[in-house]
Order: C-alpha cells, then structure tokens, then sequence
C-alpha cells in the first residue's frame, strides 16, 4: 500500500463517520465499466456505484451536459420555474404512464414522499383509521424513519425505535397474508418488484396482481418502490412493465441521474394533486444541475438502447453463471442479478475479487448481487463470468 493511499485512508478513519464499513481500497478514477484505485489497480465494477452508474464512468456526454449547465444554473429556490426539471417531468410521466412527478435528491426521500403522499391522500376519504401502510419483510426502502419503517428488516430498525406507528409487515410473494392483511383501514402497499437488497427475489406476478386488486378494492395506494429496479435496470425501462400490473405512486433514484443524486415520486391518476403547496418540499429537489444529468442520461440510455442491452447481457451473463461451479441460482430480470451458492462462501467469493480485478456485493453468506452499469457488453460479462468462477475456486480452497 502506497504513501497516498495509506494517508487518505487515515483522514478519512478520523473524520468521517463510518456508517459503511469501507474496504481497504480508494479508487480514483473510472472509465467504462471499470474503476482504477490509487495503487494503479484495474477492477471491473459489476457493482456500479450499488446500481447507480448506469453510463458507467466518464461518460463525456454526461459530463459536458452537467458542466453547461452548471455554468448557466446550478440551483434555485423551487419557488421558481426551471425549464430542466418541467421537461424531466414531461418526459417520467410520459415513459410511466403517471400524471405528476415530485422530485427529491434520493431513494429514502422518494419512499418518504411516497408514504407522505398515500397518508393525505387517506386523509381526504374521512376515514380517521386508514392509516396503516403494508410492506413486506426483507424488503429495503431506505434509512429515514419512514422508509426504515417500511424496510421489514430488524437490524435495521432495533437501534431506531420507536417507529412511525400503523406499519405491518407480509411475506414477500404469500397471497393469504396479503389478503388478510389489506383492509379498509390500509392507505397503502408498499412492495418491490424485485426485493434486491435482501437477494434479488423477484414478486410473482400473481402477488402484485394481487396487490394492484387489493389496493384499487379498499381504496388504498399501490406504492411501486422501483429505487433500484427503475430506469431500465431490469431489461424493461421499470420493471412493473413485466408484471402487468400499474402503480398508483412509483418511486426513483439510483440510476436516474447517471451517478448524480436525484429521486424522484410519481404520482398516477387521484393521487397527482393530493399535496398542496407546503403540504412536502425539497429545497435541492429537481434542482437544474441534478435534472440536467436525468434528462441527459435517459436520452444516452435511448440512443444506446441500454434497456434493451441489459435485457440482453444480462441474459447472457446469468447463462454464463448458471454452469459455474458451486452455483445454486443464478436469479433475477436484466442486469439485476443474485448468485446463490450451495454453500456460504459469498463473502470469501467478495475478498478474492479484490485479487481478481473485479467488484462484486455480497449479501449475507451464500449470495453475491451483480447490478453493474447497463453499458455491459458480452465481453465484459464474459470476462466477469470467468473472474467470479476463479473466485470461486479460491473461496472454496479455503472454506
């Protein structure tokens, strides 16, 4: 380890709060699907900023855009119409199908929105009671109080309590739970399509059948958490499209803005203007520098064809993973994939890609998360298989 990176690694363990446990790399600089670190190491990152750089790294079409329109206008109040936001939300409504976009600066204050927006929208029926809100465990929403209160996870949320009250939690994909649980007191469902924190466990689409029904019968919000799913991570540009069902409130971020914070809640038919003026805000919300990188990286996405691209690769690649050795499942839509191994050896499997040249994400023993950039070509994901079964190999040396 170099003189650079020892003395970055020591400013920042003495002032930076450690809410992620960092691991002994500092990386510098990116380019494609691939990120270098200060000691001159070369990684392919299949873990893309944690589904977020859906360009990749250096993209320069991006980077001029922000650059422009930093120098015209970078901030103001939202009190005031900017053209990059207003034309952001044309262009989410019309691809969704919703009626209203309110935008923030990440997943949590989406969901938080969300829940906030599904509360009034209850409010306005006069039943003082419809406030209970379904989600499901092992599900991942966000760290705010509301959106950890939805996240089903309790290592989560024991250090927290208590709670915003009137939550419940299902099981992810059980129809009997879901039935008895939606209500007419319920205001809202909150479910990922795709539960990708937890292991990337897709709904079954006789579930979010089920949900979209419940919901429309008892008068209830259909809340599509689609954070990591959305903007084409799936092989679909949201990933509602391949279940046939549509949401009352969708929620984005991650790869909206290419790798520049920016979230964003849409809102579908009845529920576009339940929130009045002061009723939910976001001072840096839709901001022209954050809604500049959105409306350019949707339109690189289409010019590529990138949706179809991580419907492609994403394909080829669980294909290639699906013969490898020690692998149980190979799972998931598009470049949002969960390798399950027949045995616990995912977090060995995550340190020996460090040796490898590739970044993978571990989730608990026997799962590894795959949500690289969606400029994946084949090569790479070929490269990728091979990188990960000879981290495999080593795991299992030394299991």
């Amino acid at each position: 380890m170099n003189d650079k990176t020892k003395e970055l690694m020591r400013i920042d363990d003495t002032f930076v709060m450690h809410t992620y446990g960092r691991f002994p790399v500092v990386l510098e600089y990116g380019e494609g699907a691939y990120v270098y670190d200060t000691e001159g190491r070369k990684y392919l990152d299949m873990v893309g900023g944690i589904a977020v750089n859906m360009l990749g790294y250096g993209n320069k079409k991006l980077a001029s855009a922000i650059g422009e329109q930093a120098a015209r206008l970078m901030h103001t109040s939202n009190l005031f119409y900017t053209a990059p936001q207003s034309l952001l939300a044309e262009k989410l409504v019309k691809l969704s199908g919703l009626k209203k976009a309110f935008f923030c600066n990440s997943g949590a204050e989406a969901n938080e929105a969300a829940l906030k927006l599904a509360r009034k929208a209850a409010k306005l029926t006069e039943n003082p009671r419809k406030t209970r809100v379904i989600s499901a465990y092992n599900s991942f929403h966000g760290r705010t109080m509301g959106a950890i209160t939805a996240t089903g996870q309790a290592k989560y949320q024991k250090n927290f309590a208590p709670l915003v009250p009137d939550f419940d939690y299902i099981e992810y994909n059980n129809l009997e739970q879901l039935e008895n649980a939606v209500d007419k007191n319920t205001c809202a469902v909150i479910m990922e399509p795709v539960q990708g924190e937890s292991g990337v466990h897709p709904a079954e689409k006789e579930f979010l059948a089920a949900v979209r029904r419940l919901c429309t019968e008892n008068k209830a919000a259909m809340i599509l958490d689609e954070v990591q799913t959305g903007m084409g991570r799936t092989g679909r540009m949201f990933a509602f499209e391949r279940f046939g069902v549509k949401p009352d409130i969708l929620t984005l971020a991650k790869m909206l803005g290419g790798g520049f914070p920016i979230g964003a809640c849409l809102a579908g038919e009845g529920y576009q203007d339940v929130f009045a003026p002061g009723d939910h805000a976001s001072t840096f919300g839709g901001n022209p520098l954050a809604a500049t990188a959105a409306l350019t990286t949707l339109k690189i996405c289409e010019e590529e064809g990138l949706v179809e691209n991580a419907d492609k690769t994403g394909a080829y690649l669980r294909g290639l993973l699906k013969g490898a050795e020690c692998v149980k499942e190979a799972r998931g839509f598009g470049l949002m994939i969960g390798v399950e191994f027949e045995k616990p050896i995912a977090k060995k499997i995550l340190a020996a890609g460090f040796e490898e040249g590739i970044i993978l994400n571990a989730i608990g023993d026997s799962v590894i998360r795959l949500v690289p950039p969606l400029i994946l070509t084949e090569a790479q994901a070929e490269e990728a298989a091979g990188k990960i079964g000879r981290c495999i190999k080593k795991a299992l040396e030394n299991d």
